[in-house]
């Protein structure tokens, strides 16, 4: 029976737990996507979601209980003005999780853990595509 478990221990010592923890929220917060395995992909969704929630409201006193997680300056910063103000009118779920199938060496689920209503970047056009269009637009229209 399962009673009393609380968590899933990865497999790992507490010191090690935490610090894998610690280090993959730090970069689901800087890239705003990360690939990872199913087991580490729910369990830093908790400490995720949490941390979002606190970035909701900015105070002195929710930035120092992120920044016991959260080492990173730059990250602590992005947290507090860029995703907790975008997840204000949203009352939970701030991320989700995409099967992208098994991994070749030992079988395990790998998925993609991703902020919901992430921004996307346009990839912008080359400029020799643009100049080679413009140049047919006018031959088009003498034809």
């Amino acid at each position: 029976m399962k009673h009393r478990i609380g968590f899933n221990a990865l497999g790992r010592r507490s010191a090690h737990r935490k610090a894998l923890l610690r280090n993959m929220v730090i970069s689901l917060f800087r890239y705003e996507r990360i690939k990872t395995t199913k087991a580490k992909a729910k369990a830093v969704r908790t400490a995720a979601e949490k941390l979002v929630t606190r970035a909701k409201e900015d105070s002195v006193h929710n930035r120092r209980i992120a920044a016991r997680r959260i080492h990173d300056k730059a990250v602590l910063a992005k947290l507090f003005t860029e995703i907790g103000p975008r997840y204000v009118a949203r009352p939970g779920g701030y991320t989700r999780i995409l099967k992208l199938g098994f991994r070749e060496g030992d079988g395990s689920e790998i998925v993609l853990l991703e902020l919901v209503d992430r921004k996307v970047k346009e990839k912008k056009k080359p400029k020799k595509a643009k100049k080679a269009a413009e140049e047919k637009a006018p031959q088009e229209a003498k034809a």
